[in-house]
């Protein structure tokens, strides 16, 4: 019989049809590959190509905008919204609005074209991760900017349109919707409870084991109790922190094995599924918090949100998550590379 089950977090309501149950395999694929024209602007020797670079990592030095570098941070060529002018916030009437200010990059993280970030060793995850909290502590002194989100579309059907292995950062004037609703039911649990409810979370599954896929010292990865798609996955980490780019130095080499297992796992066994991933962090001008949690989110694209979801707000998500969790925790996977 399906489920209702709402997400302690947020309260938003998610069926879980287990009557529709299915298993990795019954999933249809659309095609990962994306086919371009054979120029592609993120490879060694196009640097000239981009926008002029934000942010780059050199083992050995060099110039801005030339070869040589292991992961590279540039404007967004087509951005969502502009970096320069004032928000100029105005109503007219009962609307409101103001100018689309912000800051849109791109997070290159790799020279190599053939390569995703699944096969980047630990080490070179680890140099993304670092990418994204240099880029997220920058534009936190721009007071304009209250949320900066990260994220990643792997795939055509997760929404990319270049081949080339790369994430993407948008800082916004404002926090969004999806963001608030956590933070407010964080907020509410917290101030019933006094107690951060993604660490009861945490708690909770390590307890019982049937969602957690892995855990090293610093991290726990699970399958989230309501999630919104089969195999969603958050990684989160063990000790409180709100902030992501507050998180200890230490802890950056774990979350990239986490990640690293994670991408390896699901690739083994949902046969490389085009997918988003989410950094969800606190808000840019708010100080660390007892009651939320950064973690990320990935979410594999194997079904389709359609006019039921759209209309209701419900999820209809044909694999319970204890099965994902089980899928993933079992797919054996060779030892990852650490160089």
């Amino acid at each position: 019989m399906p489920e209702l089950r709402k997400d302690p977090i947020t309260g938003r309501w998610v069926i879980i049809s287990t009557e529709r149950g299915k298993r990795p395999s019954d999933f249809s694929r659309e095609e990962v590959e994306i086919k371009g024209n054979g120029f592609c602007p993120f490879c060694y020797g196009n640097e000239a190509k981009t926008p002029p670079e934000i942010l780059a990592y050199r083992a050995n030095g060099g110039d801005p905008n030339t070869s040589g570098w292991t992961v590279r941070v540039v404007p967004n060529k087509f951005p969502a919204l502009g970096i320069e002018g004032r928000l100029d916030r105005q109503g007219e009437g009962l609307f409101d609005k103001m100018n689309g200010i912000g800051a849109h990059e791109v997070i290159v993280e790799t020279p190599e074209h053939n390569k995703n970030l699944a096969d980047l060793s630990e080490k070179g995850i680890e140099d993304v991760l670092w990418a994204f909290r240099d880029r997220m502590l920058d534009l936190k002194k721009d007071r304009r900017f209250r949320y900066v989100l990260v994220f990643k579309n792997h795939g055509r059907a997760a929404g990319a349109s270049l081949e080339h292995t790369h994430s993407q950062l948008i800082a916004l004037p404002i926090v969004p919707k999806e963001i608030l609703e956590q933070l407010n039911g964080a907020r509410q649990y917290y101030e019933y409870k006094e107690r951060c409810i993604y660490c009861d979370v945490i708690r909770q599954e390590l307890e019982s084991g049937t969602r957690v896929i892995a855990e090293n010292e610093d991290f726990v990865t699970l399958s989230p109790y309501a999630p919104r798609f089969p195999f969603e996955t958050w990684i989160l980490p063990r000790e409180h922190e709100s902030v992501f780019e507050n998180s200890p130095t230490h802890a950056f080499e774990n979350l990239a094995k986490a990640l690293k297992l994670l991408l390896t796992k699901t690739d083994q066994v949902l046969e490389n599924p085009a997918f988003n991933l989410v950094l969800q962090s606190a808000p840019l001008q708010e100080p660390s918090s007892d009651y939320y949690h950064w973690h990320i989110e990935y979410m594999p694209r194997l079904t389709k949100v359609a006019g039921f979801e759209w209309g209701s707000g419900f999820y209809i998500n044909p694999t319970p998550p204890e099965e994902a969790a089980k899928f993933l925790r079992e797919a054996e996977v060779a030892n990852p590379v650490h160089a």
